[in-house]
């Protein structure tokens, strides 16, 4: 398999390459040449199949011939031996509504299921092939905590993460500020999330401070992050259908990078029988706007109840808008050179009309989220986490599968007010707020943060 830019400005990679890569040198977003078909007959097959089964079918056409089946194998069952649920990523009803669970892991939030599986894939490329890598990455919120357990104290890697400072829950903080492993560095930046999302694909862009300093992404920039991602829309798909091809799901999945909804994409289009996809935003609602109206424009980042989706520039939007244009690399750029000087960009209708049919859009307001927090625990006892439940409003009165991305526990500020007190703690998050911590706090700059790479790897290098 192999792997191009969605900015057309590099040969084709193999996947070794693609996700150590990260960012394109081009500054665009890796994308396989060619996706995978699923045939019936593949379906009937894996519908019986465990996550780590499951998980090994569906990712090794996309790996190729980089990694050996059995060693892609040894991977995958180690990624997801941490995770405290045997089914990985289980299906619970709530009520007549389904809930796809994705926050067993390490740090209780989806990222988990990409994570552990990338910090383990980085760990096994750079003990086969050499070499070191520095990841730089930026998070909302969970994505930080899981990246950094994914390579906590892993030879050959140091990870350099950004959150928004006061802009995360104290639980997201914590988990991340509170791993003292000598290869991790946390930064809190003076600004929003979006701020700190641009330093870093500012650091990516400056091709000889990438090379010199071995960057590497553990954002849903990196293709291996979405490849994960995938497989649970497929083994969600298995739970529901008893394997009959036939049979179609929908999915409402909250976003705000739109990494998670764009897996769920890819699956369909791989032929995975989803119906819809409903992506749910909170105020910050550029991706609902965008297929309501075909115009993806920059607005203020809001603070609101669901802060891992306080977003304006999707990263992942990128990779969808190349294959909304059948692959053309000429008209992305162009499209991002317009958002990029004019803070806005529009689809033909043409184009419009396509994204409307591959995806409905709801915003919730933070009013909604802690009413429905109230409703579905007033109906079933179940605690939704604010992000869940704005997919959960989103999905409104049918049937989709509900993507839960983390537990309840992690924002009980938000519980508190929905429902007056606060979602039992998981083992993984007890106790986690009496841990020392270690973080640096910088002005949202990229040589403020040059510098700071420089001199913290000074001595190592």
């Amino acid at each position: 398999m192999q792997y191009s830019s969605t900015r057309g400005g590099i040969a084709p990679v193999g996947f070794a390459e693609a996700v150590l890569m990260g960012l394109a040198s081009d500054g665009g977003l890796l994308v396989p040449t060619q996706l995978p078909r699923v045939d019936a007959a593949t379906l009937r097959d894996w519908s019986g199949l465990r996550f780590e089964d499951l998980a090994l079918e569906v990712m090794a056409p996309f790996v190729g011939g980089d990694i050996p089946r059995d060693e892609l194998r040894t991977l995958i069952d180690d990624s997801y031996a941490t995770f405290t649920h045997p089914e990985v990523t289980p299906i619970v009803g709530v009520g007549d509504r389904r809930i796809l669970e994705l926050f067993h892991g390490p740090t209780a939030a989806f990222k988990d299921v990409a994570l552990q599986f990338l910090g383990n894939l980085f760990e096994y490329l750079l003990a086969r092939d050499g070499g070191e890598l520095n990841i730089c990455g930026a998070t909302s919120g969970d994505t930080g905590s899981a990246a950094i357990y994914g390579v906590r104290g892993k030879a050959r890697i140091s990870i350099f993460m950004l959150h928004p400072k006061g802009r995360i829950s104290p639980i997201q903080e914590r988990q991340m500020t509170s791993v003292l492993d000598a290869n991790v560095h946390n930064i809190a930046v003076r600004g929003s999330f979006d701020d700190a999302q641009r330093i870093v694909k500012e650091l990516f862009n400056d091709l000889p401070f990438k090379s010199e300093f071995s960057l590497g992404a553990v954002n849903s920039i990196n293709w291996a992050r979405i490849l994960a991602q995938m497989v649970y829309y497929v083994f969600a798909w298995a739970r529901c259908s008893g394997g009959d091809p036939e049979h179609r799901v929908s999915f409402a999945v909250p976003t705000g990078n739109f990494g998670d909804v764009f897996a769920g994409y890819l699956a369909k289009r791989m032929g995975v029988p989803i119906d819809r996809l409903i992506i749910a935003t909170n105020r910050n609602d550029i991706l609902t706007r965008f297929v309501d109206t075909g115009v993806y424009a920059v607005g203020e980042v809001f603070q609101t109840l669901s802060p891992a989706m306080d977003i304006q520039i999707a990263s992942n939007f990128e990779r969808y808008l190349y294959f909304l244009h059948d692959e053309d690399a000429g008209r992305v750029r162009a499209l991002l050179e317009t958002l990029q000087t004019t803070g806005r960009l529009e689809v033909e209708t043409a184009h419009h009309e396509r994204a409307r049919a591959d995806f409905d859009a709801v915003a919730v307001s933070d009013a909604e989220t802690l009413e429905q927090i109230r409703q579905t625990y007033a109906a079933s006892g179940y605690i939704l986490c604010p992000h869940t439940a704005v997919g959960v409003k989103a999905a409104g009165s049918g049937d989709a599968i509900c993507l839960a991305t983390a537990h309840p526990a992690k924002f009980n500020e938000a519980i508190r007010l929905a429902i007056g007190c606060d979602a039992p703690l998981p083992p993984v998050l007890q106790g986690l707020m009496d841990l020392p911590t270690r973080c640096l706090e910088l002005d949202a700059g990229a040589d403020t943060l040059k510098a700071h790479i420089r001199e913290t790897l000074r001595d190592t290098r």
